[in-house]
């Protein structure tokens, strides 16, 4: 991706020199979220990780002086993705005659505090309707080098995107239908609410890439190849197999390798955000 010089958000709170404190997740579909945001990257037992994440207190590691760049490097990179999306979804949402509210990127290092709860490198990227914002810790990158054997710097765009995608589905009532209905089915049930939840997300980010082709030519056809092996790498089904030797759907809470992929393709290839569906065939 061409991002070099280019402009960056301002919708950036930076607390990478501060240390967090310790909040306990919070509930309904805001802790439902931001706990399957740590499922996505654990693999394991979402209440014994919400268990560990209560008692977790990270100390901040010092950096060196090469670490820092590198950090500062990625910190500008997702500073212009994101500037990306607030120009790509003010346009979406201005032809389809309403106003897109810009959510703001919290960059933290080991641990800090959201509405949504406490927040560390071990969450992974969420978003928290509470207050609206975005939470990255910049290690992710290295983690999907490292972990999930992804390479390239569109790989954390279509997380960055990922994420502002479901600030989407909050501006758009989605995430507070989803709220009502957890409070009415099992959580087997819920699973497949929240697989939809998290393809629409994904759809969104393909949305997005095809505009942002379209209006500043900053992608190329192996950048999308990148976005489609990070979707591919964080599956539920690849996660399960790897990480606990078996694969068990009725836990998944964020879709299979091949339903990741589909769906950001089919954001990328349409532009339609009125293709974009993912609950089809179950009751929103």
């Amino acid at each position: 991706m061409q991002w070099q010089g280019r402009q960056e958000s301002d919708n950036i709170d930076d607390r990478r020199g501060i240390t967090g404190g310790h909040v306990a997740v919070g509930g309904g579909v805001i802790g439902i979220i931001f706990i399957l945001a740590k499922f996505l990257l654990g693999g394991g037992d979402i209440n014994q990780l919400q268990q560990d994440l209560q008692q977790q207190q990270p100390q901040q590691q010092e950096m060196s002086a090469e670490q820092k760049a590198a950090d500062d490097k990625e910190a500008s990179f997702v500073k212009v993705v994101l500037k990306d999306t607030e120009d790509v979804w003010t346009k979406i949402f201005g032809d389809m005659g309403k106003t897109y509210t810009d959510p703001t990127l919290v960059l933290f290092r080991d641990a800090t505090t959201s509405g949504c709860g406490e927040a560390s490198s071990q969450s992974g990227p969420f978003y928290c309707p509470v207050d609206h914002d975005v939470y990255i810790d910049l290690s992710f990158a290295q983690e999907l080098n490292q972990r999930f054997n992804v390479a390239g710097d569109f790989a954390m765009a279509y997380v960055v995107a990922h994420e502002v995608g479901h600030h989407v589905q909050y501006l758009l009532g989605v995430t507070q239908k989803m709220e009502k209905i957890q409070q009415q089915v099992s959580e087997t049930e819920y699973n497949k609410y929240s697989v939809r939840l998290e393809l629409q997300a994904d759809f969104y980010a393909g949305v997005w890439a095809h505009y942002d082709q379209q209006m500043k030519n900053v992608i190329d056809p192996n950048d999308i190849k990148e976005a489609l092996d990070a979707a591919n790498a964080i599956g539920d089904d690849r996660l399960q197999q790897e990480t606990q030797g078996t694969v068990t759907p009725d836990s998944f809470t964020h879709g299979t390798s091949a339903q990741r992929m589909y769906w950001f393709k089919k954001g990328y290839d349409t532009g339609d955000i009125n293709q974009g569906n993912t609950f089809a065939d179950l009751p929103l």
